[in-house]
């Protein structure tokens, strides 16, 4: 009986021990244990003897190694050589999680059990990570110093997100999950923080000079993006560029810089965001993944990939030879299925950015009752009504009475603009044309829209008439890559001074049933048809710019307009590798387009004028100059179906004449 009794005790207690070590089994791994929510856990033994295991790990200099399993149990020859590795420099790191995660530990176990040495090593950690910061407030991979990579500013796994998270609540609570911490310290991490912050608002990547997003890492000294491992190639991030973003939506009152990085990377994860694909996983029994696959997906749920290209966000993907492939499949089973491609993270900054927008990016143009004002200004620092052009463009009264007019102040505004039908009678004007930038870079095959997809890739569509600009670079940067519009111009009565307006093909589309339209004092270039569409246009005074050999003109003049394009006292320029362009080609076969008094460079091809391989366009459109000059002048050597026109012909082509109304009205754009 008593041996009964005997074997019945030890199986209750194996079950115990069973029950125990499956409670353990439910975090089997160290930063499954950092995230346990259950505060009171924290003071049970067990906690208590991980939290020895930590102390043990810990260097002298304060910091700990990587990819450590702080719960596993050590035998004494392990203890002791961790001992003797105190004074060890080597290897001490905030890659992986290393440091951040201890010192957390480390404070949640001293709120339940205050011990003094969890208080120290804290301290300790605290002390390491101050040191290790750089002077442009980044922090290496690794510190002491290793050699490599391992020196660049590292955003890699989110390390220096963790970093700034201790530091901001310490400067913030003198407190960090119950450890009180010495104000020296508070004093030297509100410094250490707002250091870190002014690297992140430097190393954000201009992009066509426009903000974007981060690298993994960047070079300590230029502040660019930089290379790691063989397949970690200096590019955009779309999984480390989502934690930095919502430690900045963090910061109570950011300074303008701040709000421009954050509104600009929310911008970026917008365009950048996938959703047509899904990643599939194939798992073996052991629940380990032995393949991936991309699967092509109606309104999936966004994802973005890791590594982008910097020049246009690109989607790449390497092995470990560092050649990079445009696909997924393209790469070897072992970093293919070993490696996190693609993330979800940015959806997180897309669910908070509106309520952050409403509290921050508009906070000021809210206390503002602007909506009868006349006059209002756009400014990116935040001095103005608003901080976005669209937003100003937005707030203004249908059909108003009187003249709206929009200052902007300088700077580069990333921004698709649209002026609708009912916003008339608005003037935009820039405060200076080469430091006031309108850009956007939308094109064709971005848009994806079918055969009419150019007409959605402007960067500015003006639908009310009697619009102005001025003083303003309006720009398409999405490169020489197919139909890319710039500026769109569908209202009547619109004046365009002093502007420089930049693209490739497509560059100016002037369109509109009816519309009239009046360029002065404007630098215009692009490669293709780069000034095209239906509109009544004069140019007066402008340069035409050609990028490359093709055609400067498409008019697609209604048939029984009596002007379509006409240009005045105009320059025709080009780059030195465009040798061969024409001066146009009708898009429809009542083209309609003359150059008056124009100096032509010797670009412009002898021949002037093509059909568009439309020989009917020969006896329906009408080609013409009169009295140019430059060497690109060859009359003589025209198309037999083009036209020079009579002195007395040429006189009909007045402003008055061409666009029936006072040419010189919108001088308080100047």
């Amino acid at each position: 009986m008593k041996y009964i009794k005997f074997i019945a005790l030890n199986l209750v207690v194996l079950l115990g021990c069973s029950v125990m070590l499956q409670a353990q089994n439910n975090y089997k791994n160290w930063s499954d244990i950092i995230r346990k929510s259950d505060a009171s856990w924290f003071a049970t033994p067990e906690a208590q003897n991980i939290a020895e295991n930590v102390l043990l790990y810990q260097r002298n200099i304060g910091g700990w190694p990587k990819n450590i399993e702080m719960q596993k149990t050590l035998s004494d020859s392990e203890k002791q050589r961790l001992i003797a590795l105190k004074s060890n420099l080597h290897d001490i790191t905030t890659d992986n999680g290393a440091t951040y995660q201890e010192m957390l530990f480390l404070a949640k176990i001293y709120k339940q059990k205050p011990d003094e040495r969890y208080k120290k090593a804290f301290l300790s950690g605290l002390d390491y990570l101050l040191e290790a910061q750089f002077d442009n407030g980044g922090w290496p991979q690794f510190y002491p110093l290793k050699k490599g990579y391992y020196t660049h500013i590292t955003y890699n796994d989110d390390s220096m997100f963790h970093i700034l998270t201790i530091l901001k609540q310490i400067s913030e609570t003198s407190d960090y999950y119950g450890i009180p911490i010495p104000q020296d310290y508070v004093s030297k991490a509100k410094v250490a923080f707002d250091k870190g912050i002014i690297c992140i608002v430097k190393t954000q990547y201009k992009q066509n000079g426009v903000l974007t997003a981060w690298c993994a890492q960047h070079d300590e000294n230029t502040l660019t993006p930089a290379k790691a491992r063989a397949y970690e190639l200096p590019s955009l991030s779309g999984k480390e560029s989502a934690k930095i973003v919502l430690l900045l939506m963090t910061i109570d009152n950011p300074s303008p810089e701040v709000i421009t990085a954050v509104k600009s990377a929310y911008a970026w994860f917008e365009k950048t965001k996938i959703t047509n694909l899904e990643e599939k996983r194939i798992l073996n029994n052991a629940g380990k993944v032995i393949d991936k696959k991309m699967i092509v997906t109606q309104n999936a749920l966004p994802i973005w990939a890791r590594f982008m290209e910097l020049e246009n966000n690109e989607p790449f993907f390497c092995d470990r030879d560092g050649v990079k492939k445009k696909s997924l499949d393209e790469i070897g089973a072992e970093r293919k299925n070993g490696y996190a491609w693609y993330t979800d993270e940015p959806k997180e900054v897309l669910k908070k950015y509106p309520n952050w927008e409403k509290k921050y990016a508009f906070e000021k143009s809210e206390k503002k009752k602007i909506e009868d004002k006349n006059t209002i200004t756009v400014a990116q620092d935040g001095s103005g009504d608003f901080k976005l052009i669209q937003d100003a463009i937005n707030a203004t009264k249908a059909f108003p009475y009187e003249r709206v007019t929009i200052h902007i102040k300088n700077g580069t505004y990333y921004e698709k603009i649209r002026i609708p039908e009912f916003n008339n009678n608005i003037s935009i004007i820039g405060e200076s044309k080469e430091k006031t930038i309108i850009t956007y870079d939308d094109y064709f095959g971005k848009m994806n829209l079918g055969r009419n997809s150019t007409f959605y890739t402007y960067t500015m569509l003006v639908e009310g008439n009697d619009f102005s600009a001025s003083n303003l670079t309006i720009q398409n940067s999405s490169g020489d890559i197919g139909q890319a519009v710039a500026l769109s111009i569908m209202g009547d009565r619109a004046y365009v001074f002093n502007c420089n307006i930049l693209g490739n093909q497509d560059t100016l589309y002037a369109s509109g049933n009816n519309s009239r339209q009046y360029f002065k004092d404007c630098y215009i270039e692009g490669t293709t048809d780069f000034i095209f569409g239906k509109a009544t246009v004069l140019f007066e005074n402008c340069q035409i710019h050609s990028i490359k050999n093709s055609y400067i003109t498409a008019a697609s003049t209604p048939e029984g307009k009596e002007f379509g394009f006409v240009f005045k006292n105009c320059t025709l320029t080009a780059d030195k590798n465009a040798t061969q362009v024409y001066l146009g080609r009708p898009w429809r076969i009542y083209a309609k387009t003359v150059f008056i008094e124009c100096k032509m460079g010797s670009h412009i091809l002898p021949q002037g004028w093509e059909n568009w391989s439309k020989p009917e366009a020969e006896k329906t459109a009408f080609y013409a100059e009169y009295n140019c000059s430059g060497e690109g002048y060859k009359p003589e050597k025209r198309v037999l179906w083009a036209h020079q026109l009579s002195k007395k012909q040429a006189k009909k082509y007045t402003s008055e004449n061409v666009l029936g109304f006072e040419a010189q009205r919108g001088k308080e754009t100047k």
